[in-house]
């Protein structure tokens, strides 16, 4: 299980996604008219809140270039929950993408779930800032949010809600003039996510022979069931001379196609004296000309070791008794 390298970058994509929600936030001040006087983009930023209040307390001075200012938004992943409630069945597969030039397919069995824990933290210097930064957000999570996201390449989209937990309000403010003031907003967030096991690459299972057989008390041959590939195409499509399977008798009435069929491949009548007998799924030898009296509608396949992986192929499921009837 351990020692096989792979990195799906999911926990990467959660905290970009998160950050997505936010970083379109703008506030806009007025004066006592009304009148709008600024617009402010609120910056937003993966950090710890720590870090930007001592950043802060460091450097007060606004006119400094490498000055913090307010209003600004950060945030930080604070834990990681496994969710049971939300486990699927751990042998269950996924199909990554399309199946490859030889047949084989990529897969990855269910993701485990888990709650990821998020912080958002707002800080602004006046409080009526932070007010309008909060009734921008509260309004989109009742009290979840679901978004979109693209976790694994070829797999498609997952929905990944983000649940709104708690908000409260902090004044970091001491009442000194060496302190620069900041309101500070809190809002836990709750990221119901996903983390991914690596990927398998493994050859389609597509041809099937299964030998059942009755009680060992009773006195029978038993049955034989084959599944078999098929490319079904006219008759007159076939290649002539070789063998291939019955895969429709024709469009006429079951009388008909049997003649059709013996008058096709000249068995007028069998070993016991009476007519040929053709059934689905049976094979022959087709006639040195295909088209000349081919039954109306009947198809057949090329016998499955003329088949190739990557031709577009069904399945046929053909039960015979011992036997060997069809």
């Amino acid at each position: 299980m351990f020692g096989n390298h792979f990195y799906n970058e999911s926990t990467r994509r959660y905290v970009a996604v998160f950050g997505t929600l936010f970083n379109d936030i703008e506030i806009t001040r007025k004066d006592n008219s009304g009148a709008s006087i600024q617009k402010i983009k609120v910056p937003i930023n993966y950090a710890p809140m720590q870090k930007i209040l001592a950043k802060l307390e460091q450097d007060p001075n606004l006119n400094s270039p490498s000055a913090i200012t307010l209003p600004r938004m950060s945030f930080e992943i604070t834990g990681m929950t496994y969710s049971a409630e939300r486990k699927l069945t751990s042998l269950t597969k996924q199909v990554k993408g399309s199946p490859l030039s030889d047949g084989s397919v990529t897969t990855m069995y269910t993701p485990a779930p888990y709650d990821i824990e998020f912080q958002l933290n707002i800080m602004t210097k006046l409080n009526e800032d932070g007010m309008k930064i909060v009734e921008q957000i509260l309004p989109f999570f009742k009290p979840d949010c679901t978004v979109s996201v693209k976790m694994i390449d070829d797999l498609g989209y997952v929905d990944i809600p983000v649940v709104l937990n708690s908000v409260s309000q902090e004044d970091s403010y001491e009442a000194d003039f060496q302190t620069r003031r900041a309101l500070i907003w809190t809002l836990n967030f709750t990221m119901k996510g996903y983390f991914f096991s690596p990927t398998q690459t493994k050859r389609q299972i597509k041809f099937v022979d299964v030998d059942l057989y009755p009680a060992l008390t009773t006195v029978d041959s038993g049955e034989q069931i084959e599944v078999v590939p098929t490319v079904e195409v006219a008759l007159s499509s076939t290649t002539p001379n070789t063998t291939a399977r019955i895969t429709n008798l024709g469009s006429g009435t079951p009388t008909e196609n049997q003649s059709r069929w013996n008058t096709y491949l000249g068995t007028a009548t069998s070993n016991n004296g009476g007519p040929v007998v053709y059934t689905v799924g049976q094979t022959y030898t087709t006639p040195a000309v295909v088209a000349t009296n081919a039954p109306a509608g009947a198809t057949a396949s090329p016998d499955y070791g003329s088949i190739n992986e990557n031709d577009l192929w069904k399945a046929m499921t053909i039960i015979s008794d011992g036997d060997g009837t069809i």
